[in-house]
């Protein structure tokens, strides 16, 4: 047998990443994002919150090294491996210290490096609430994105953004759960991270994380505001590094609806107002 990532119930568990500074880096998200206190993680940096987790280690400004997406069992990730074996993705076994034996990665077509594992289960931590719940990405050919992990690893489409004057999609929102992305592309003449998300809940939530960055003399970049595709509200703050955090709020859920098009306008991507179109 071979899941789906749905049917696997894939979720987003943690990220890897790299700056020049990373025990800077790591400090920022201890306190910024109430994660605690840094400890070390092989040659890195860990921090984690309730649900999320971030590991940073030495290297260039912005750099993933890997996403880690969370699976409900071992055999759901041994049947999602078949699957990728299947697809001809070449799944490489996977050891990177926060999920159980038997996790896996794949790589997709811009060289983003993905892991699929089943994790521990978490121990109770301090901190406001806030899962990390997606990235999104940026790429030059989302068309070979979308058939990499819709048509090959089995997310499910939600929401497509596409421009009027051509036809040409410029961003797809991908899920791998009930909730409406863990995975989205923007069409850009580049590659790598459009930003990570954390999920605060609830309007209430959302406004304590606000108050959070407001103590904190960090100005927010966009937002507060809402979404069309994943009706969520949204506001958006810049690590030290320069990648690009959002604080989400009522993400929506979707039970087998089918994908839905949305023009690409600045009121698709904030329906209250300014907006930051990516090309």
């Amino acid at each position: 047998m071979s899941l789906t990532a749905v049917q696997a119930g894939a979720y987003t568990h943690h990220m890897a990443i790299t700056s020049p500074d990373p025990e800077r880096l790591a400090k920022f998200y201890s306190d910024t994002l109430d994660m605690g206190e840094p400890v070390r993680h092989g040659a890195g940096w860990l921090v984690r919150g309730p649900g999320r987790r971030l590991i940073v280690s030495k290297g260039a400004k912005n750099g993933l090294v890997h996403v880690g997406m969370g699976v409900r069992d071992p055999g759901a990730v041994a049947d999602l491996k078949a699957r990728a074996e299947r697809e001809g993705l070449a799944p490489k076994p996977f050891d990177g210290g926060l999920f159980n034996a038997g996790a896996f990665s794949v790589m997709d077509p811009d060289g983003n490096v993905m892991a699929f594992g089943h994790a521990p289960e978490d121990q109770p931590s301090k901190g406001l609430r806030g899962p990390l719940q997606h990235v999104t990405f940026a790429t030059r050919d989302i068309a070979r994105f979308e058939a990499f992990y819709a048509g090959k690893l089995g997310f499910a489409v939600s929401d497509c953004v596409v421009r009027e004057s051509d036809g040409k999609v410029m961003t797809t929102f991908m899920r791998s759960n009930h909730e409406h992305h863990t995975i989205g592309v923007f069409y850009q003449e580049r590659t790598g991270v459009d930003h990570h998300s954390y999920e605060a809940g609830e309007w209430g939530v959302m406004k304590d994380w606000c108050d959070c960055m407001g103590d904190r003399h960090i100005k927010l970049d966009w937002g507060p505001g809402r979404h069309g595709p994943g009706n969520n509200l949204f506001a958006f703050v810049t690590d030290p590094d320069g990648n690009w955090i959002e604080i989400s709020a009522e993400l929506e859920v979707v039970y087998d609806r089918p994908a839905r098009t949305w023009k690409h306008e600045e009121r698709t991507l904030n329906l209250w107002g300014p907006s930051k179109l990516r090309a």
